[in-house]
């Protein structure tokens, strides 16, 4: 772990915390799925605490998008590979044999579990240190490229960044001539307890409004 611990510029004083985040379920019974549980809510209160800070003018939906980038889990899984965390992982022989080590969704988890790990072993000032370390070089970049993010991908990003199922799209009616045709689209996501429709004169269009209709429903819809 020598070569992780440079990586990190910490030195575990219980290896067997690390031992444990870096250990998927398909391995055994004592492995990352709970530290996951924790890491999640430090990261998120760690990284919602960093754009408090860095953005002090920025409105409370501006925040949460911001924030539902950072957390996805393409984000961490980047970061998660920048540490070279697949050659760590250990997995059950069917995930070693399917490319585990490098998927996404296992990579992440490994990434929540780690920073649960860095805070039961070091404490919150620490962990946040290294948490802002890795997300910081992050946050101009991210702010520039979600002005040109349309709604379905910003639903879809706020939807998996709480891990919650995607949204579905279903069309309700499609009225008119073939050349002049206007689509009704609902949309469905857990979080309402109806779908939100929209229309327009492509599917694609229609999509893109109700997806906008469900944004503002979540109380996100500026942003």
């Amino acid at each position: 772990m020598d070569a992780l611990y440079d990586k990190l510029d910490y030195r575990f004083r219980d290896p067997a915390l690390l031992q444990r985040a870096l250990r998927h379920r398909s391995a055994g019974r004592d492995n990352n799925e709970r530290m996951e549980f924790l890491g999640d809510a430090v990261l998120g209160m760690i990284v919602s605490q960093l754009l408090f800070h860095t953005y002090p003018t920025a409105s409370e939906g501006d925040l949460s998008r911001l924030r539902a980038v950072l957390v996805q889990q393409s984000t961490l899984a980047e970061i998660a590979r920048d540490l070279e965390l697949g050659s760590y992982l250990r997995l059950g022989s069917g995930e070693l044999k399917s490319g585990g080590a490098n998927r996404d969704s296992i990579l992440a988890d490994a990434f929540e579990a780690l920073v649960s790990a860095l805070y039961l072993d070091a404490g919150l000032e620490l962990c946040a240190a290294r948490v802002h370390a890795w997300f910081t070089p992050r946050l101009k970049l991210d702010v520039l490229q979600q002005g040109n993010k349309d709604a379905k991908t910003r639903l879809q990003e706020y939807l998996q960044a709480r891990k919650l199922p995607l949204p579905v799209y279903a069309i309700a009616e499609i009225v008119g001539k073939e050349h002049v045709q206007r689509f009704h689209v609902n949309c469905k996501v857990v979080l309402l307890p109806k779908p939100e429709p929209g229309n327009g004169g492509s599917r694609k269009e229609a999509e893109q409004q109700a997806a906008q209709a469900v944004l503002v429903k979540l109380g996100v819809g500026n942003v």
